[in-house]
């Protein structure tokens, strides 16, 4: 662990003496297969997804966001007072019609399942007709293939530079560049703290499984895939995911998983209500109550972390997850 601290350190530092510059106009920028070009920074955006959205906040073009959809958690505090004065177009998915009425000058997504080929609000070639630029995260579209699973698959393990490099575009396409690279600076600090703080726990053995929801309690739950963003935190941390499908959030069986026997539970809390499962407090109550769950080691040690959903996404959240993460486990006696 102490040698890839050493490069996320190094990698800090390395970034902390470049100095951003301006953003000239007309801009041009490839993404996920698009080509985009800006002739100003958009006054008028909406976002599909939190992840986006919360992303803009944190840049402070807020005043440039004129409606947001997409949402699994209650905005971060910091951004409540901004939040409060735009629109909400809908908790879920928005329709294409919604989106097109607030006459933006960008679309900003963070899944490519409701903006892409097969977009539930809309394809880019339609937004794209007319003349609205949609700009999507790259951390759902490189390495993944969002056409084989239902949340998509991972072709590559995915790699936190997907992250840094939406921040920084973005804040290229708004011309705030020295705030992309002050945030990015500050988000590759708390990684590395992370890190640090995870390391010593003997953690060599420990394994995790992560439930973000299901369908039905007594179902098969969609839990974290071994290429994605939980994995990543869980490989950063010391873990191993004891799922090994390449699908984003595949559903396995508990009597597969209880065999797999995890250290360790990480559960997503969401206020969204689209399946009973996605209130955290009806998985603790199924988890201590099935048969089958209720002798996981995990279970019986009360080993379960909980963490906000957008937290197990490309996010800024993401580290917020590592953190919460890395703290928990520093709390445990894994010798008990």
């Amino acid at each position: 662990m102490l040698p890839r601290l050493t490069a996320l350190m190094t990698g800090l530092g390395c970034c902390a003496l470049a100095q951003a510059m301006p953003t000239h106009y007309p801009l041009t920028l490839q993404n996920c297969g698009s080509t985009l070009t800006f002739q100003q920074a958009p006054a008028r955006s909406v976002t599909i997804g939190q992840a986006a959205t919360e992303m803009l906040y944190a840049l402070g073009v807020a005043n440039n966001v004129v409606g947001t959809s997409l949402w699994f958690n209650s905005v971060l505090p910091q951004f409540k007072a901004q939040n409060d004065h735009i629109e909400r177009l809908a908790n879920n998915e928005p329709s294409f019609e919604a989106v097109v009425a607030k006459r933006p000058q960008l679309v900003a997504a963070e899944l490519e399942w409701v903006v892409g080929p097969q977009g539930v609000v809309g394809t880019r070639e339609q937004f794209h007709e007319l003349k609205i630029p949609t700009y999507l995260l790259p951390s759902d579209c490189e390495g993944k293939d969002n056409l084989v699973g239902a949340d998509g698959t991972r072709l590559e393990p995915f790699r936190i530079e997907t992250l840094y490099k939406s921040i920084s575009q973005l804040a290229q396409i708004f011309d705030v560049q020295d705030r992309g690279q002050q945030l990015n600076d500050e988000l590759k600090a708390r990684l590395a703290q992370s890190v640090a703080t995870a390391q010593g726990k003997g953690l060599k053995q420990a394994s995790a499984l992560v439930w973000f929801s299901s369908a039905e309690l007594a179902s098969d739950p969609y839990v974290a895939g071994h290429k994605g963003i939980p994995e990543f935190m869980l490989q950063t941390l010391g873990l191993r995911n004891v799922v090994q499908s390449d699908e984003e959030w595949p559903a396995v069986g508990w009597e597969t998983l209880a065999k797999a026997n995890p250290t360790f539970l990480v559960i997503a809390r969401m206020d969204r209500r689209r399946y009973p499962a996605d209130d955290h407090e009806k998985k603790l109550a199924f988890l201590r109550s099935d048969p089958v769950t209720r002798n996981m080691d995990a279970v019986k040690n009360n080993r379960i972390i909980i963490l906000d959903a957008l937290a197990l996404q490309a996010s800024l959240r993401t580290f917020d997850g590592l953190e919460q993460l890395a703290k928990a486990i520093d709390g445990y006696d894994l010798a008990q």
